[in-house]
C-alpha cells in the first residue's frame, strides 16, 4: 500500500491546517478551534522542548568525548563559529540591500510618514540621553508643520499609548544589560537551574565542559560514563522517532491554532493587516528566501564540488516543516539532528557537536528580519540613517542574534536591542508586531536551513561523505 513520505505528510497536516482555520474563521468557529484543537498542538511544542534539552546535554558530551582529541575539536570549534558569523554577517548584508533597494518604508502616504516623523521628534525631546533626531534634521521646527504637531501632540494627550510606553520600559531594561550580557550568562551558576529553565545556553557550555574533561582523563577510567552518556543519547534520539509518528496530526493541530488566533472571526480584517504591511513583509520574505534556498545550496554544492541541492533540501524537509509550524529552533533540533545524522549522512558526533550551538548562537533569519525591521521604521518615520549608521545594524544584529532564545518570537526582544543602540524608538516595533509571528515562521526556517548548512560544510571539511543516500 502507498504510504506519502514523511515531509509530505507533514505538508499535508500543514496545508489541512490551515484550510481548517480559515474556514472555522469564516464560519465563526474560531474560539472552538483554539480551545478543542489547537492544545494539541501545544502538546508537540511540549514534547519536542521536553527532549530537546536533555539531547542537547547527551548529544554535545557524546559528540566531544567521541573525537579523542582537543586539538580535533578546537578546529572543528574554531571552523563552526567562523562559519556561524559569516553566514550571519551574508544574511543581515542581503537585508540591508533589499531594504534599501525596495524602500518599503516609503509606500506609505507621505502625510501619515510626516505624522510620525513628529511624532519622533517629540519622543526624541522626552527621552533621557537622545540627544537629536538620529539624521539630525528638525521637521517640527519647520513652522509650515505646525499644525501636524499640534495634531500629534493632541493624540498623544487623547490616547497614551500603553503598549509604546510597556515597550519602551522593556527596552531600558535591555539596553541597559549592554550587547555582550550574554557571555557572563552563558556560564551557569547552577546548572539544575539552566535545565529547568531550558537555559540552552548554559546547558551547552556544561556540556562542553563536561566532555573537554572527559577527554582528560585516561579513557579506560571513563569508559563507564561514556557508554551511559551514549546510551542516553540513544534513548532521546529513539523518542524523536516516536514522536514523530505524530507529526503531521500534531502539524494540523498546531497550524489551526496559529492561524485561528491571528484571523479570529473575521479572516477579512487579516488580509487588510497584511495588506497594509505588504511592503515590509515581501522584503523580508524575499530577503529570507534569496539566503536560504539560494545562497545556502550554492555554497554547500561549491564546497562539496558537486550540485547536492535537489538531496540537500529533501534531507532537511521534515526540520524545515516543523520550524516553519513551530517558529522555535530549539523544538526542531532533535528532527534537525535526525535528519542530518540518518538522510544525509553526517557522523553522530559532529551532528552532536555543531547543531545545538547552532540552533542557540546561529540565528541568520532573524538578524536578516532585524535589518530590514531596522531600516523598515525608519524609513516608514522619514529616518534617514547613513551608511555607517546601517553598517553598525551589521554588528549590533549579529551580536543580538547571538543571544537570542531559540523560541518563537524572541527577535522582537533583540530588535529591540538594535532600535536602542542606534538612537530609534523601541515602541515602533508594536507597528510589526501584527505580522511577526508569520514571519518568525520564515526566519526560524531559515535559521535551521543555516545550522544544517553549515553542519553539513563542517562534517565535508573533516573528511565524511554526505548526500549519498537516496530519498
Amino acid at each position: 500500500m502507498f504510504r506519502p513520505s514523511l515531509p509530505v505528510r507533514i505538508l499535508l497536516g500543514l496545508g489541512l491546517g490551515v484550510g481548517w482555520a480559515v474556514l472555522s474563521s469564516t464560519l465563526g468557529w474560531s474560539r472552538f478551534t483554539m480551545d478543542w484543537i489547537a492544545p494539541f498542538g501545544d502538546i508537540f511544542i511540549n514534547l519536542l522542548k521536553l527532549i530537546a534539552v536533555p539531547l542537547v546535554l547527551f548529544s554535545i558530551i557524546s559528540g566531544v568525548s567521541g573525537l579523542n582529541d582537543i586539538t580535533r575539536l578546537g578546529r572543528m570549534g574554531l571552523g563552526m563559529l567562523a562559519l556561524y558569523l559569516a553566514t550571519t554577517v551574508v544574511a543581515v548584508s542581503v537585508g540591508l540591500l533589499l531594504v534599501n533597494t525596495i524602500a518599503p518604508g516609503t509606500w506609505s502616504d507621505d502625510d501619515q510618514r510626516l505624522e510620525n516623523r513628529v511624532a519622533y521628534e517629540l519622543w526624541v525631546k522626552d527621552t533621557p540621553g537622545v540627544e537629536q533626531a538620529k539624521d539630525g534634521r528638525c521637521f517640527s521646527c519647520d513652522p509650515g508643520n505646525e499644525a501636524v504637531v499640534a495634531r500629534v501632540l493632541k493624540r498623544r494627550q487623547q490616547a497614551p499609548d500603553a503598549m509604546a510606553e510597556a515597550q519602551r520600559e522593556r527596552a531600558t531594561g535591555v539596553a541597559a544589560q549592554g550587547p555582550l550580557q550574554f557571555l557572563p550568562e552563558m556560564v551557569p551558576s547552577n546548572i539544575f537551574l539552566s535545565f529547568s529553565r531550558a537555559l540552552m545556553l548554559q546547558v551547552i557550555v556544561f556540556a562542553l565542559f563536561f566532555g573537554v574533561v572527559l577527554l582528560l582523563i585516561p579513557r579506560d577510567r571513563v569508559a563507564p560514563v561514556i557508554q551511559l552518556v551514549n546510551g542516553l543519547n540513544e534513548v532521546f534520539m529513539k523518542m524523536v522517532d516516536v514522536v514523530m509518528l505524530a507529526a503531521p496530526w500534531f502539524v494540523f493541530a498546531l497550524m489551526a491554532g496559529v492561524v485561528s488566533r491571528i484571523a479570529g472571526d473575521d479572516p477579512a480584517a487579516v488580509l487588510e493587516l497584511f495588506r497594509s504591511l505588504a511592503g515590509y513583509m515581501i522584503t523580508v520574505g524575499l530577503g529570507l528566501a534569496i539566503v536560504a534556498f539560494g545562497i545556502y545550496p550554492v555554497v554547500l554544492s561549491l564546497v562539496l564540488r558537486r550540485n547536492v541541492y535537489r538531496r540537500f533540501f529533501k534531507a532537511i524537509s521534515p526540520a524545515q516543516l516543523l520550524a516553519f509550524s513551530t517558529s522555535s529552533s530549539a523544538a526542531t533540533l532533535p528532527v534537525t539532528m535526525e535528519c542530518l545524522e540518518e538522510r544525509a549522512g553526517v557522523s553522530r558526533s559532529t551532528a552532536g557537536f555543531v547543531l545545538p550551538i547552532g540552533a542557540t548562537v546561529n540565528m541568520d533569519g532573524t538578524s536578516l528580519y532585524q535589518a530590514v525591521a531596522v531600516v523598515f521604521l525608519a524609513q516608514f518615520h522619514l529616518v534617514d540613517l547613513t551608511f555607517m549608521q546601517q553598517l553598525s545594524i551589521v554588528g549590533t544584529a549579529t551580536l543580538a542574534s547571538i543571544g537570542a532564545a531559540a523560541v518563537p518570537s524572541a527577535g522582537l526582544i533583540t530588535l529591540l536591542v538594535v532600535l536602542t543602540s542606534l538612537g530609534l524608538d523601541p515602541a515602533w516595533i508594536a507597528i510589526i508586531l501584527p505580522v511577526d509571528r508569520v514571519l518568525d515562521m520564515c526566519r526560524t526556517v531559515v535559521n535551521v536551513t543555516g545550522d544544517a548548512t553549515c553542519c553539513s560544510i563542517v562534517a565535508q571539511v573533516q573528511g565524511e561523505e554526505l548526500f549519498t543516500r537516496e530519498l
